[in-house]
């Protein structure tokens, strides 16, 4: 019994920390009537492939990976974090 509520006790009181990666993307569409293309700064959580992917693949969009870093603690509900919030990954490539 002891032993249990001892393993119960560690269980519930052990910390838990977060973090999740955001990337930051210059896209640019490669549909051809589209004038002027429309590039633009995207920040994200999708990593470069899902979010050529997900965003029609890459015979639709450019996607260009410019940095990204990673982001501490508790990510429900909240926005993604800024570079200054987070911490910088050092040659991120795509």
């Amino acid at each position: 019994m002891n032993k249990a509520l001892l393993i119960l006790m560690t269980l519930v009181t052990t910390p838990v920390f977060g973090e999740y990666r955001v990337y930051q993307y210059y896209v640019r569409s490669k549909v051809q009537n589209i004038n002027p293309p429309n590039a633009q700064v995207v920040t994200s959580t999708l990593n470069p492939i899902s979010y050529a992917a997900y965003n029609g693949g890459k015979l639709s969009v450019e996607v260009n990976l410019l940095r990204s870093w990673v982001c501490m603690g508790n990510t429900s509900h909240k926005d993604v974090c800024s570079i200054s919030e987070g911490k910088e990954l050092e040659g991120a490539t795509q």
